[in-house]
C-alpha cells in the first residue's frame, strides 16, 4: 500500500526520486502483491487476499549524520534525504515500515558522557532538521530504545519525541514513553521497544517484557516487539543462544528474549544493536529477525566488510499475526554512509550461511533469490 504523501505525490503528478518499479529488478524482486496460497492447519489450503493481510518493512540502524563534534559528520550539501533516496521507494511500499533510530534529534546541547578523546567518541546528536526525512521516506515507528538516544541527555531524548509526533511517527521505548500505537486496516498495532540501557526499557527484565506485551495485547489485535540486544562487532553475526556481553553491559540472550516475547503475545521481533546482520528465524508462526545491522548511517561507523551490508526486510503477515511469506531486499553502505541497492546480494548470501550455522532446526527458508518462506513439511 502506498503511503499517503506518496500517492499525494503521485496525484500531482510529481514523480518520486524513485518509483517503486524503476527501484526493483528482475534479479531482486519485491515481495509479490497477488494474492498467494497461505500454508494452513486445515485439510484445505485456501488463498488469502492482499486486503487481509499487512506488510511490513523493517531495517536496522539508522543515524543520518552527526554535528558533534564537529559538522566533518554531516551528509553533503546538508542533505539527509540523499542518504536515503535509492531505496525510499521500498519503504514507501508498505502498511507499516519500522527502524531503529540509533541516535537523537537536538540542535546544540551537551554530551551526558563524559568523553576525553573526542576522536574516539561515539555521540550522535543529528540536527532536527534533519527529522523530516524520515517522514518523506515512509517512517511509521521507530525504536528509540538503544545505547545512543541518551547521548545528549534528557533534552535530546524529549527533543526527538517531539518532532517524531509531530510528524505522526509513532516511537517506543524510553521508561517515560515505553510504549505506542497505530490503526492500519482496520487493525490496532501495539508497539514495544526494549534496551539494556539508562532510560529505556529494560531488556534483561522478562517479567517486563512480558507485562508490556501482555498489556498492549488487551487492547491491540497485533503486537510488534522491537529490541536493542545482542553483542556489537564484524565478529558477533552468530545467534549463540547464550547471553552476551559487549564491555561489561548484558546485552542479552536474543533466542530467548524472542520466545520470551512471543509467548506473552508478540506477533513479529525485530533485533537490531550488533551493528551486523543475524538470522532469521520463526517461532510459534511469529517471525523473528535478530539483527538488522546497519542500514543508513553517515560518519563515524565502521562500514567495512559485513558492517557494510545490510537487509531491507518486506514480511508479509495475516491478520492474527502469522507469519505468511517474505523478500529480501540486498542493500549496502558505503564509507562515509548512506543506503544503496545491492545487485551482488551480498547480505542474502550472507543471511543464509547464518540460518544454516546458527538455526538448522528452523522452519524459516530463505532462497538465493531473497525470498523468504516457510519449509515444506515433509
Amino acid at each position: 500500500m502506498l503511503k499517503p504523501h506518496f500517492i499525494f505525490l503521485l496525484l500531482l503528478g510529481i514523480t518520486p526520486y524513485f518509483l517503486w518499479a524503476c527501484g526493483t529488478s528482475t534479479t531482486q524482486p519485491p515481495l509479490v502483491t497477488d494474492s498467494l496460497q497461505v500454508q494452513s492447519n486445515q485439510p484445505d489450503s485456501t488463498f488469502v487476499p492482499v486486503a487481509d493481510t499487512l506488510m511490513i518493512v523493517a531495517v536496522g540502524d539508522i543515524m543520518l549524520g552527526t554535528d558533534y563534534p564537529n559538522k566533518t559528520s554531516l551528509p553533503p550539501n546538508d542533505d539527509a534525504y540523499a542518504l536515503l533516496a535509492p531505496v525510499a521507494s521500498y519503504l514507501q511500499q508498505a502498511d507499516i515500515t519500522f527502524g531503529n533510530l540509533e541516535g537523537a534529534f537536538l540542535d546544540g546541547g551537551h554530551p551526558a558522557k563524559a568523553c576525553r578523546d573526542l576522536s574516539k567518541c561515539y555521540l550522535f546528536r543529528m540536527p532536527t532538521r534533519y527529522a523530516g526525512t524520515l517522514k518523506r521516506v515512509g517512517f511509521d515507528l521507530l525504536s528509540m530504545a538503544n545505547n545512543h538516544v541518551g547521548d545528549f541527555g534528557e533534552p535530546a531524548r524529549k527533543k526527538t519525541r517531539e518532532l517524531l509526533d509531530s510528524l505522526g511517527i509513532r516511537n517506543a521505548g524510553l521508561v517515560v514513553h515505553p510504549t505506542d500505537t497505530l490503526t492500519v486496516k482496520g487493525l490496532k498495532i501495539g508497539f514495544c521497544a526494549f534496551a539494556p540501557n539508562s532510560g529505556t526499557c529494560a531488556l534483561n527484565d522478562y517479567a517486563l517484557l512480558q507485562r508490556t506485551v501482555k498489556k498492549l495485547k488487551e487492547t491491540n489485535d497485533i503486537v510488534i516487539a522491537s529490541c536493542h540486544m545482542g553483542a556489537e562487532g564484524a565478529s558477533r553475526t552468530h545467534v549463540t543462544k547464550q547471553k552476551e556481553n559487549f564491555l561489561g553491559e548484558n546485552r542479552g540472550n536474543v533466542y530467548e528474549i524472542a520466545r520470551v516475547l512471543i509467548d506473552a503475545g508478540a506477533d513479529l521481533v525485530l533485533g537490531h544493536g550488533p551493528h551486523v546482520t543475524r538470522a532469521i528465524d520463526i517461532y510459534k508462526e511469529r517471525f523473528i529477525v535478530y539483527s538488522m545491522g546497519n542500514f543508513c548511517t553517515y560518519g563515524r561507523f565502521s562500514l567495512s566488510g559485513v558492517s557494510g551490508i545490510a537487509p531491507l526486510l518486506q514480511i508479509r503477515i495475516l491478520r492474527d499475526g502469522r507469519f505468511i511469506d517474505g523478500q529480501v531486499i540486498a542493500t549496502k553502505q558505503i564509507a562515509p554512509g548512506g543506503t544503496l541497492l545491492d545487485p551482488s546480494m551480498h547480505v542474502i548470501k550472507e543471511m543464509r550461511n547464518l540460518i544454516q550455522a546458527d538455526l538448522p532446526e528452523t522452519k524459516i527458508q530463505l532462497d538465493q533469490d531473497g525470498k523468504i518462506s516457510l519449509k515444506k513439511e515433509e
